[in-house]
This record gives structure tokens, sequence and C-alpha cells, in this order.
């Protein structure tokens, strides 16, 4: 109650009789400030003390019927809430009940899932002309740097003004000034570079073993915050995430309590990561098992590496299908998406083809989005890159006209090689080959067919002739639709129409057309909208006055 008068006497919230829109209260321990002790050691060690409680909302009924925001967030390495009016026809909208009355906020709460967008948006407009010069900001979190003291007043100085001149009020018991090293996003960071915080590892270290699926995903929720300081997280704790599957029993064996008690080791001896230098070129070395991508984003320091960065990634059930060079080519994949932020804007690279999405599953002619070739020269990709190298050489050198050849003799009979020989000799296959009821199948639908050499047509149901195609020039016909210019990228059923309006025909046009459809990356990465963007089309249930 004292939170809501104190929110009440500030005018950040105000009564209203009555709301569509009515949510529920939470209480939850607040962190306020750090405080720097002495441990058994005799180590300064920073910690944080819970000593208030905060308010909290759950707009999650809200939130799902809100239009998302996707203004991107800042990540570590580049880098309010009650400070921003709401709109006030949307302030009915952010009521919430408690014993005293119901109330709405004047100003933006906390809860709202556009909020953090709005708010980075926000802090970046108001200090537009001194990111990267003097500050860092992330959502609420502000860091202001300098080379020397002097520097550093003298910034300090310019943010301070600016927050008295656009009306943000700092928290003076979060504020730290002239300090060598700080908590930052939950990490420690100083002139060595980036760590772990001791006072969250020391929190995961003393859990103990779970005891059902809530507990484990709780667990390498906490676990997988630092996974950029552990080599190999996804391998190490694939016992755990098998556990998070459906079908799987619940079962904490021994492997389980390794890879739990691994990943506790990994994180109390996590190492000091280095922050990237913008002015060298990146290395990044990547490898694939049979569960599991891995790859380590690193510089090189006075012929020294230093690592910036680990990233894994669990590999699903098709992915653990690939061959094994399909696996190495989706590491070197996964390694430029996850690192692209630091990638992009680097050296170009010379005489290096562009590494397109999900290499393995390209088909020929398909338009896929390529990633930029903006990367620094000397990009480390294990022995696999040099490997598919040398073979692209060699096969560079064979001779076409035995190529040719040998693709001849290893092409199989199309699937209306029967059917022609019957049109043209008027003989069957030997009963030996193929049964009596596939003997009268042929004899019924060689009605609908002629041989002209050298081509099976077929006269369809709208007495329109379309040229049969054997199964090596599907693709081709399939591509040509679809994916080129006269394509458009249609659905099933208007890329097949599509082929046979172009006139042509095979029996399972129908079922490869769905199939090639569900395989376009362009298709997949832009068709359709996700329906969690989407407006409900059912009505929401309203919370009635006191409902929780």
């Amino acid at each position: 109650m004292k939170e809501v008068l104190k929110l009440l006497s500030l005018g950040i919230i105000y009564s209203i009789p009555d709301s569509d829109w009515v949510s529920p209260v939470h209480m939850v321990p607040k962190k306020s400030g750090i405080q720097v002790v002495t441990n058994d050691r005799n180590e300064l060690v920073l910690t944080r003390l819970v000593t208030r409680w905060r308010m909290c909302i759950d707009y999650r009924k809200l939130n799902a019927a809100t239009r998302k925001d996707h203004f991107p967030l800042s990540f570590i390495d580049q880098i309010g809430y009650f400070q921003i009016y709401v709109d006030p026809e949307d302030q009915s909208k952010t009521t919430f009940t408690c014993p005293l009355s119901t109330y709405a906020y004047r100003r933006m709460p906390f809860g709202l899932c556009n909020v953090p967008a709005i708010f980075q948006r926000c802090m970046m407009n108001i200090f537009s002309d001194l990111l990267e010069d003097c500050i860092e900001i992330f959502m609420d979190d502000f860091t202001v740097y300098g080379d020397s003291f002097e520097a550093c007043l003298n910034h300090l100085d310019k943010v301070l003004e600016r927050c008295r001149a656009k009306n943000l009020v700092l928290n003076f018991e979060k504020c730290h000034f002239m300090v060598t090293e700080g908590i930052v996003l939950g990490h420690v960071v100083s002139e060595k570079g980036i760590q772990v915080d001791p006072a969250k590892v020391d929190v995961i270290a003393k859990l103990p073993y779970p005891i059902n699926q809530k507990e484990v995903r709780g667990f390498l929720g906490h676990a997988g915050f630092y996974r950029r300081f552990i080599r190999d997280f996804a391998k190490i704790a694939q016992p755990l995430t098998r556990l998070l599957q459906n079908e799987v029993e619940f079962d904490f064996d021994q492997s389980c309590k390794n890879a739990f008690q691994l990943l506790k080791e990994k994180l109390v001896t996590a190492p000091i990561i280095r922050s990237p230098d913008w002015n060298l070129p990146f290395e990044i070395m990547c490898d694939a098992s049979d569960m599991a991508v891995g790859a380590v984003l690193g510089q090189k320091v006075d012929g020294k590496s230093y690592v910036i960065f680990y990233a894994s990634k669990t590999l699903n059930q098709a992915q653990r299908n690939y061959d094994t060079t399909e696996k190495e080519m989706l590491a070197v994949v996964y390694s430029f998406e996850k690192f692209r932020p630091y990638l992009l804007g680097s050296k170009n690279s010379t005489g290096r083809s562009k590494i397109r999405r999900e290499p393995s599953r390209i088909t020929q002619g398909e338009e896929e989005e390529a990633i930029p070739d903006t990367f620094p020269e000397e990009h480390l990709f294990s022995t696999m890159h040099s490997k598919l190298t040398s073979l692209t050489h060699q096969l560079a050198q064979l001779d076409p006209a035995k190529m040719s050849a040998e693709m001849t003799r290893l092409k199989k009979e199309p699937w209306f090689a029967d059917l022609a020989n019957y049109l043209v000799t008027g003989e069957l296959p030997l009963s030996s080959e193929i049964t009596r009821a596939q003997k009268m199948k042929i004899k019924s639908e060689a009605r609908y067919y002629f041989w002209d050499d050298p081509y099976l047509w077929k006269v369809g149901i709208d007495q329109v002739i379309r040229r049969c195609i054997p199964d090596w020039e599907q693709k081709d016909v399939l591509i040509h639709c679809h994916s080129l210019a006269c394509g458009g990228h249609f659905g099933p059923k208007r890329m097949a129409r599509k082929v046979l309006d172009s006139g042509f025909y095979w029996p399972s046009l129908h079922k490869d057309a769905y199939e090639f459809c569900r395989r376009c990356n362009r298709c997949q990465l832009t068709g359709g909208i996700s329906a969690r963007d989407e407006m409900p089309q059912v009505p929401i249930i309203v919370c009635e006055i006191f409902d929780v």
C-alpha cells in the first residue's frame, strides 16, 4: 500500500472508477544499489543488497493484445521507467486493482511488452549526439567513460545537463562515479575485460539437483545467461536439454548430474573475456558434432589469440541427419549469424565466395539471402574450408565431355519408360518385372498419351497437350515457375497451375510443388505473418475488480 500511495502522491498513477482492462498486482524483491565488501581472502567483492520491494503489474493479457514494437536493443559490447507519459487514450488500459481501489498509470510502467523498445528509442534520441563518444546506453543503464579523469568529468557534466534538460530522474543509490570497474547488465566490466558477476554465480553454484522440468528450465536459463563464457555450452548441457522435450520422461540420471555439476564448475572458473577492439580483424573458429555446433569469436593481439565470445547451439532432429560436411557448413552459417553485429563493417575480404544461408539445402536458381562479403581476410574456418576449396579446384579440372558421359550413364529411367515403350513397340514389360495390375494400368492410361520422338506427350482432361517431364528435369521446371523472375514465390497450388499452364506434366506435380515451397528459404523467411504478432480473434476475458 505504501508504494501505491507513493506513486499516487507523485502523480504517476491516478484513481479510475472503471476500465475494460484490469490487471492484478504482484510484489517482488528489488535490488537497490551495489556494495563492495571484503571476503575471507581479503578480496573486494561486488555484491547487491535486496532492501526494497517492487510493485509489478501482471500485464500478460494486455500484452497478448498489443501490436509489438520491434525496435532493436543494444548488446553489452556496444554499450527508466515512470519517466515517459502514456497517451491519454491508452492510460485506462494500464489499470490495475488493489485493496484500496483501481488505478491507472499516467507514466509508462513496468511489464508492458513495448516498453523496452519505446524506452530504448527515447534514450537513443535524447543522447544521439553523445553515443559512442562518451556514453553507452542499454535501457535505463548509462555508462559514461573517458580517457582521463578530466575527460570523465567533462563527459559526465554533458550527460547530467542533458538529463536535467529532458527531465530525466536518476536513482542516486545506483549511481557510481569514477570507478575502474562495475557491474553492467549482470557482468563485471573493467579494463581487463568482461567477467561473470560473482554474486550471481554464487547463487547458481548453490542450487540443488532439479526435480522437475520447471527447475531444469530455470537452471538452464540462469546458466545460459553466461553461456558466452563457457565453451561448448550446448554440448555440455545436452543431457539437461533433452529433459525439456515433451515426449521424454523426466529421469535425472548420472549423465544429467555430471552435466549439472560441470556447468556449475565452468561458471565458477569462467575466464575473463576481452572486450573487442573494433580496429582489429576478428577470427572465427567453428566446428560441429553429432548433437551440436559451436563457434569461437576472437582476436589476435601482438601475435596472441584472445577469446571474445563462445557460442553453441543444439541441433534439431532434422539437422542431426545431415552428413559431416553439411554439419560443418551449418556451423559456418551459424557463426556468421551469431557474430553478425561484430563482423559487419570489418575489413573486406578478397577472393572469397559468399557463404549462403543453409548451403546444404540450396537448390539451383533459388534466390537465397547471402551474407555480405565484408569480413576480415584472415578468418579461420578450420581445415574444412580448405578441403572444400581443394575439392572445387579438382572438379574444375575434370573433362566436361567425360563428366557428361558419366552423368548420362548414372541417369535413371524416367517415370514413363514402360508407358513410352508400350506406345512405340506395343510390348509390355516382362511378367517378372511388373504385376498384372500394373500392366492393366499401362494399357488403360496409354490412350491419353502419344509419343513424338524424342518426347512423350499427354492429353489432359482440359484437352491441352503437355510434355511429360522426366525426373531430372522436374527440379529445373519448379525453380523456373517459383523462384526466378517469372516465378513470384507463389504457393504450391498456384505454382502447380503455372507448371501446367507452361505445358509440362508429371504425376507427382502437386506433391513436389508443396515440398518445394516448404523447403524454399525465401518463402519460409517472408511468407506468412507470425500468429503471435496478430491481434486476437476472440474476445479477451476481462478481470473484475479485486480479481487476481
